[in-house]
């Protein structure tokens, strides 16, 4: 056989090799429904992300193990957004267009979900946070209007700003507080908005209210102007690395009174910034607590624990709660169609997830229960949980 004739058979055998892989590939890609999760897996929240991809993928391991969905196995692409509002918006592009996945697992802060919104609207592929809760998440201010492809998981800051402020006026009689807000989260000042619409709306009185701003590490200027106004209680609605400083350098300037937050403490960090005895006499609302006695959340802990070695915090039970509703809705739908998909998860009604029952309303919230956690000795302890 001529030199020539050698070359076109090896081209032909390559060609063939490659449509062989590629059929490989075809069929692989056919067996397997891909869920893709847009979290702050570094940066100032990574905490929060890391804990919610933990829950994930506890979940879609489980659901595997049990046959998976559809006669299909489900695998999840993580995409980091970094903690940044615009790296959420590349990430939730990444994952719709390139990536192909059916629906994705929105970021933990809401200003990142909102920052992403339009581009699950113009792909038609839903995103529903575990934990976002900011009201702008699902209904845009711009219009009025629900935005069709976002849900979520968590309770929403009027029902989380509500709980805090009855329980600084009943459970602690505080008559007068000062809210400390981070000026640059949706998430805090919708917080704290709610907190004292509720607290004045009690009786209380709001006779300070001071910002700061992300990545700040001094406070105690602003701390001191606080003391000054002698308050009852300090309302801090922000994430874990400020509040954590926030609080120790409250108690060094001998600010003794009770530091109420939301979800956004929660984290193991707490403790290591603020310190374990700062930390005494700190409430927070969360939307679950590992010490629930409930079969759900005693059976996840224990499974948790055993696939992670820690205790899983409310992020992780989120994001499990999260991705099991997104299953159940592929289930229903019995279809990959993201559209289809869409629809039933807005059918979600008293689901039986580890942060309670959910039930999805008109404006894709979920409705469910919260739960009020003390802190002591730099270790989260169950208060008490609060109906909607």
């Amino acid at each position: 056989m001529s030199k020539r004739h050698w070359s076109i058979l090896l081209v032909f055998l390559l060609s063939l090799a490659l449509v062989a892989a590629g059929c490989g590939s075809s069929q692989q890609t056919a067996n397997v429904i891909k869920l893709g999760a847009n979290f702050e897996m570094t940066g100032s929240n990574a905490t929060f992300g890391q804990s919610a991809a933990n829950g994930a993928k506890l979940a879609i391991k489980e659901v595997n193990a049990k046959g998976g969905v559809l006669g299909k196995q489900l695998t999840l692409i993580v995409a980091d957004n970094k903690s940044e509002a615009a790296e959420a918006a590349n990430a939730m592009q990444k994952l719709v267009t390139q990536d192909k996945v059916v629906a994705v697992l929105a970021p933990i802060a809401s200003s990142s979900v909102i920052a992403a919104a339009q581009v699950n609207q113009d792909n038609k592929v839903l995103a529903i946070s575990p934990t976002a809760s900011n009201p702008k998440v699902t209904v845009d201010p711009a219009t009025g209007k629900v935005r069709e492809f976002l849900f979520r998981a968590a309770f929403i800051d009027p029902f989380q700003g509500a709980v805090m402020a009855n329980f600084a006026t009943k459970s602690l009689k505080a008559k007068t507080a000062a809210l400390y807000i981070d000026n640059s989260s949706d998430y805090a000042k919708g917080l704290g908005q709610y907190f004292k619409e509720t607290f004045i709306k009690n009786g209380g009185t709001i006779v300070a209210e001071e910002a700061y701003l992300q990545k700040d590490t001094d406070f105690k200027a602003t701390l001191t102007k606080i003391k000054a106004k002698n308050p009852d209680v300090i309302f801090v609605p922000g994430y874990y690395q400020e509040v954590g400083m926030i609080i120790k350098q409250a108690r060094e300037l001998g600010i003794n009174v009770p530091i109420l937050g939301g979800d956004g403490w929660d984290s193991a960090k707490l403790p290591e910034i603020a310190g374990a005895a700062a930390l005494n006499n700190t409430f927070f609302s969360n939307h679950y607590s590992p010490d629930d006695t409930s079969p759900a959340v005693k059976t996840f802990v224990e499974n948790y624990k055993k696939e992670y070695g820690q205790v899983p915090d409310a992020f992780a039970a989120l994001s499990y709660d999260a991705t099991m509703m997104v299953i159940k809705a592929i289930e229903r739908a019995g279809s990959t169609d993201p559209v289809k998909i869409k629809d039933e998860l807005a059918k979600t009604k008293d689901f039986p997830a580890v942060s309670g029952n959910i039930t999805l309303n008109a404006t894709h919230d979920a409705v469910k229960s919260a739960v009020i956690i003390e802190m002591k000795d730099g270790k989260q302890t169950f208060r008490e949980k609060v109906n909607p």
